[in-house]
């Protein structure tokens, strides 16, 4: 088991988003997670991703109880075990593709070299190594998503997380980012949990959590 989130509560002041909340994720798993805005998708994918903290419950992921590191340690955690991708790319528009792609691996205190290496394997891989050296504002935004799930796998992470992942996208480069993501899954036995509002992609996922009023509905 790769992730275990542990009885999770939440509140922001008198208003309750999560109400104790189970969810466990397998290696290799693609876990879609559905429900009405405001349901606690998104607050929950935060608390598994050590964004933010649960008031109550613990979060196990990779075999390490997350709520017990240190700040320090839980942002070296972070950085390796766990990949992010959100709705906006967060690409720096400063930095090339390529360079994007390899912050966290600089951030790990890996080589130029090793992390350019692997940043080209991970564009490559998704399609877009011809724009290694082209900045996210001359590139479309199907190409800067991908680059932005090659940063999120650059540290090799136990699992990878994403908040309406192609919800910036046109349909047909939101099927090209799902099938990557499967993709990735058969070929790396990459882990994923996926907050989403897109029907197909929770159709076609390993597994589906539904989410309701601060629970997960059986």
């Amino acid at each position: 088991m790769i992730v275990k989130a542990n009885n999770i509560y939440k509140s922001y002041g008198d208003l309750p988003i999560l109400k104790g909340v189970n969810l466990e994720v397998n290696k290799g798993e693609i876990v879609s997670i559905v429900g009405a805005s405001g349901a606690g998708k998104s607050t929950l994918l935060h608390i598994i991703g050590t964004l933010d903290k649960a008031d109550n419950g613990e979060v196990w992921i990779n075999n390490t109880a997350v709520n017990s590191l240190n700040q320090k340690k839980l942002s070296a955690f972070r950085n390796e075990h766990i990949g992010f991708v959100f709705q906006f790319h967060h690409l720096l528009p400063e930095f090339t593709a390529l360079e994007n792609v390899c912050i966290p691996a600089f951030i790990k205190g890996e080589s130029k070299e090793v992390a350019e290496k692997r940043g080209m394997e991970l564009l490559d891989i998704l399609g877009v190594s011809a724009r290694a050296n082209h900045k996210p504002s001359a590139m479309s935004g199907g190409e800067q998503q991908r680059v932005s799930v090659a940063r999120a796998l650059i540290n090799n992470p136990s699992v990878l997380l994403a908040d309406e992942p192609s919800g910036n996208l046109d349909s047909e480069n939101a099927a090209s980012l799902h099938q990557l993501f499967f993709d990735l899954r058969d070929s790396m036995q990459q882990t994923f949990i996926i907050v989403t509002h897109n029907e197909e992609l929770a159709r076609i996922s390993d597994r589906t959590i539904h989410m309701r009023d601060g629970f997960i509905s059986v």
